[in-house]
């Protein structure tokens, strides 16, 4: 087994948080009368607020794959890895939207992680660390390098007033629901969290290294405990399910679909956790005395000082301090809370390098206890690896144009495409990772396989643009086949920058272009290939501005965050001063200044400055897409 880290948490709370006083304003009212049990139940799990994915109406505003979804997005955009390079997702949920298909198919869509393995994990709140271990062992096992696993809840919908409309068990005057049901209105809530497990720690801030995970069932010792779909007979097998009724409706009706838990046995919940507990404390898997946090799903108050109880009469205890929850302010989101609460605990800011976490989450579904062991990783970087120079700041190239209306309006054309194409670079996720200062060795030699393909065609495609040109327009025909000469070993360079940072020269040389790298080809070869190509002015503005304002910046980040030597970054480097304003841009600017631009030809050089804007930055995002 590798090792597998936690390298980045995230979380997602619908709407805002609904105080004790205001619970049936959004679950609503039974029979139009106030509960008269809510407030019992309220002292007993100590929630003081909770959330809801409803409105005031009763109406669902977040599904729950929609909130899994948004707590992955949210980890990875606190991570340094992006949506294309996850190749797992395991999902966890009580009850999924659909009944068909899986819950982590769901999530899927709507992520925006690209093809990828998958699970779904679909108990009570066990399921979390079901989906969590399924993450670790993949990772741990090579067949993943970075998974994504992910919970959220949506019991809120199953327990407002109008879901019980209807029921026999409300017929009547003053009618109740069964105590199964009822109590469970007031204690669970809805939301979402996501964990990013790799192969090595994160790259900054801190990570957490997946020591175990272990995971027991005793459904062969215990009845049902926490259920829905059914109704338990009195000698506690289960009876017809949900599907076995003539209709959905009678189903409804009977109160087979109501959520319950049979709280004659709900205790045993807390002493079969603690039983596993002890047997992997004299099983040498953790030493109580060493462990700094306990990060326990306890899903009331009522369950804390049980277990805390069991655990000092077993010499286990584990001093108040150390407990760590999150259940009075975000209240009980089941397989989503152990998620929410190391996402919390993780920016707290109260975790140490080498301090170690034990996990509890118990199920009451039919009696699963879980536990994970965790180790705090210092920071990789603490610095965070930002670069020093300043490498997010946009300022287009520096145009010199004479005092004429079409120039005037090239220019300040071209200077808006050049903001939109610098923001857009920013965003493009290879570029996120030289900002942040968090780029790979590995991810810049991808960078410079992928450019190589593209470069070699520079020069040449511009030759082709001179042999287009007609000598009536001489000085602009010779200034480009200076152009193509100048450019016609960059490709060299980089080459040689690939090689020093420890690739091979075959693989280089042998690498295809990706998907982006062939559109912008294409296109520049196409407009070349046209009488008087004076539109390429405008790809010509992109590329060596991009040279001029841009690459030696990546370089010099790069050079900084990955300490290398000037003969690793030269092509970028070089191109800070070979694409300046006194040599390459300078042709650029004497042909605008010539007589051949005409508002006609002005329009067609803004129009190609946005395509190979665009292509370039396609060539980018579309590393490695061959």
């Amino acid at each position: 087994m590798k090792s597998v880290y936690i390298t980045s948490s995230g979380r997602f709370l619908p709407n805002q948080p609904v105080e004790n006083d205001q619970i049936e304003n959004y679950l609503g009212m039974l029979g139009g009368a106030p509960s008269r049990t809510k407030n019992i139940f309220l002292r007993k799990n100590g929630i003081k607020r909770r959330y809801y994915a409803l409105n005031s109406n009763q109406d669902t505003t977040h599904r729950a794959y929609e909130m899994a979804a948004l707590a992955v997005k949210d980890c990875l955009k606190k991570s340094n890895v992006n949506t294309d390079e996850i190749d797992m997702l395991s999902a966890a949920t009580t009850q999924s939207d659909l009944p068909v298909p899986g819950f982590a198919s769901m999530v899927h869509a709507s992520s925006g992680i690209g093809r990828c393995t998958l699970a779904s994990h679909q108990s009570v709140c066990a399921a979390s660390m079901m989906a969590i271990q399924n993450a670790f062992l993949q990772v741990g096992s090579g067949s993943s390098a970075k998974a994504v696993c992910c919970a959220a809840e949506l019991p809120s919908r199953m327990f407002k007033a109008k879901r019980f409309a209807g029921q026999s068990a409300l017929a009547g005057t003053g009618a109740m629901l069964p105590l199964e049901t009822d109590f469970l209105r007031w204690m669970l809530s809805d939301g979402a969290g996501a964990l990013l497990l790799e192969d090595k720690p994160g790259r900054s801030g801190l990570s957490l290294k997946i020591e175990w995970i272990e995971l027991q069932s005793n459904a062969h010792a215990y009845d049902l405990c926490m259920y829905t779909g059914s109704h338990k007979q009195a000698n506690g097998k289960i009876g017809k399910t949900w599907l076995d009724y003539d209709t959905i409706a009678h189903a409804n009706a009977d109160g087979a679909i109501n959520l319950k838990q049979d709280m004659n046995l709900v205790d045993n919940m807390v002493k079969l956790g603690i039983q596993h507990f002890f047997e992997l404390v004299d099983g040498g898997k953790f030493d109580p005395k060493a462990i700094d946090w306990l990060v326990c799903h306890y899903s009331s108050h009522h369950f804390k000082p049980q277990i805390a109880d069991l655990l000092k009469k077993g010499g286990g205890e584990i001093a108040p301090e150390k407990w760590f929850t999150n259940l009075y302010e975000v209240g009980n989101i089941g397989s989503a809370s152990i998620f929410v609460m190391l996402d919390e605990l993780l920016s707290s800011g109260k975790l140490e390098t080498g301090q170690q976490i034990l996990c509890m989450v118990p199920e009451s579904g039919r009696f699963i206890s879980s536990y994970m062991l965790l180790t705090v990783q210092g920071l990789q970087n603490p610095q965070g690896m930002q670069p020093d120079v300043d490498i997010t700041t946009i300022r287009p190239p520096s145009i010199n144009f004479q005092d004429k209306p079409v120039q005037e309006w090239l220019v300040r054309q071209l200077t808006g495409v050049w903001f939109d194409f610098e923001r857009g670079l920013q965003q493009v996720p290879v570029v996120k990772k030289i900002l942040s200062g968090t780029l790979t060795m590995d991810e810049y030699k991808r960078l410079l396989v992928n450019l190589r393909q593209q470069v070699i065609d520079g020069s040449q495609w511009i030759a082709r643009a001179a042999s287009n040109v007609s000598m009536e327009y001489f000085d602009v025909r010779s200034s480009f086949i200076r152009h193509s000469s100048d450019e016609h070993r960059d490709y060299q360079m980089l080459e040689n920058n690939y090689i020093q940072c420890g690739g091979f020269r075959k693989d280089i040389l042998t690498g295809n272009k990706n998907i982006g790298s062939e559109a912008l080809s294409a296109y520049m070869f196409q407009r070349a290939s046209q009488p008087n190509p004076f539109d390429l002015l405008g790809g010509m503005f992109i590329i060596e501005g991009l040279g001029n304002r841009v690459s030696g910046k990546w370089g010099r980040a790069i050079q900084q965050q990955l300490k290398l030597t000037n003969e690793q970054v030269s092509f970028f480097i070089y191109h800070e001063v070979s694409d300046a304003n006194d040599n390459h841009f300078e042709r650029f600017e004497q042909a605008i200044q010539s007589e051949l631009l005409t508002q006609d030809i002005a329009e067609k050089i803004i129009k190609a400055a946005k395509v190979v804007a665009r292509l370039y930055i396609l060539q980018l995002e579309e590393l490695d897409n061959f």
